[in-house]
């Protein structure tokens, strides 16, 4: 059976030279995750979500999230589940963040998210989300959260 995967424009796989596979690692989700991911300048690190939970916003970032954004929905690297198994997930060196970790997500300040997601992440595939607007932004970061709730 062939599966069709979209390309996404400006996001360089091909500057990550070996896959998961070519190294042997294993596909499941990691929990917690080490990273070296810069982190944000001080003035987003002091940013709180100025949104709440509600369903229009929980909805909207949904929507960002599996279908919307650009360059490319989230859930192709991230999963459906947001576990980091996303369809793209063997050729992504480091693999993708695994949102359902709560000892790694409860250490991500939203700020630092806000700012990844609006800036990429330098040295991984992460992408520049800059036409997001910052209601967006806050909205995907919102339902990216939800996925350490119980019974999301």
């Amino acid at each position: 059976m062939l599966i069709s995967v979209p390309v996404l424009s400006g996001i360089a796989f091909a500057a990550h030279p070996a896959s998961k596979m070519d190294q042997g690692l294993e596909f499941s989700p990691k929990c917690p995750q080490v990273r070296d991911t810069p982190q944000a300048p001080d003035k987003f690190l002091k940013m709180k979500n100025p949104l709440q939970a509600i369903p229009k916003n929980l909805f909207a970032g949904q929507t960002l999230f599996h279908f919307d954004a650009s360059p490319g929905p989230c859930r192709l690297c991230h999963g459906i589940s947001g576990n980091g198994l996303g369809t793209l997930f063997r050729e992504l060196v480091p693999g993708s963040r695994n949102f359902t970790c709560s000892q790694t997500m409860r250490e991500i300040a939203d700020g630092q998210l806000f700012w990844v997601i609006k800036n990429g992440s330098p040295g991984t595939a992460m992408p520049a989300f800059k036409n997001l607007d910052d209601e967006q932004v806050w909205q995907l970061i919102l339902y990216i959260r939800h996925y350490t709730e119980p019974g999301h």
